[in-house]
């Protein structure tokens, strides 16, 4: 059996570059809350408000301590691997538009259609010149839907922040309840 590695691939030609990881992560950790509004002023038998289901958050998947380690190119392993994992937090050539979509996929197991949340890395070993060689990289990914996958944001003329991807932001605001999850194949996750 061959090894497969993970890989963090920008979504349908999204700006951005595709990452391997150097070693597939020992541990996948999903998240998921449910969102319940509670009734001041209505109360059961017992002192506890009284709670209404208002919908569920999207999946959120967090890989810890990834290692990132080019000492045996002697590469700056910052070049090489940190700076594309950047782009997935910054905005495409520093213009207001949004980081890209991504999907991780592992081997022939489906993929997790995502946004990253936030980045955090640590170097720690670095040639006698001071190049760094190792990362250990935390990642935080939050599922996204195809159907409903993030738009661009662009101040208009008032200084306000308008979505450019062509949908009506009422219509996504629905009274605060959000849509069930699609039963599309093609958004379901083997992780």
């Amino acid at each position: 059996m061959t090894l497969e590695k993970a890989t963090l691939t920008p979504y349908n030609g999204e700006p951005g570059v595709p990452v391997e990881f150097m070693f597939n992560p020992t541990q996948l950790a999903f998240a998921r809350n449910v969102k319940w509004q509670s009734e001041q002023g209505n109360r059961g038998n017992s002192a506890l408000p009284k709670v209404n289901f208002s919908g569920v958050d999207p999946f959120k998947l967090t890989l810890n301590q990834l290692v990132f380690d080019t000492y045996e190119t002697h590469e700056s392993v910052v070049e090489k691997y940190i700076k594309n994992l950047k782009k997935g937090v910054e905005s495409p050539d520093g213009k207001n538009k949004r980081p890209p979509v991504y999907y991780l996929q592992w081997g022939q197991k489906k993929t997790f259609l995502c946004v990253m949340l936030s980045l955090s890395y640590k170097l720690d070993m670095f040639l006698p010149d001071g190049t760094p060689v190792r990362a250990l990289v935390d990642i935080s990914l939050q599922e996204v839907e195809k159907e409903n996958l993030p738009g661009d944001r662009q101040p208009n003329s008032t200084g306000r922040a308008r979505q450019t991807d062509g949908r009506n932001a009422r219509s996504q605001r629905n009274q605060g309840q959000q849509p069930p999850p699609s039963s599309d194949p093609a958004n379901q996750s083997d992780f």
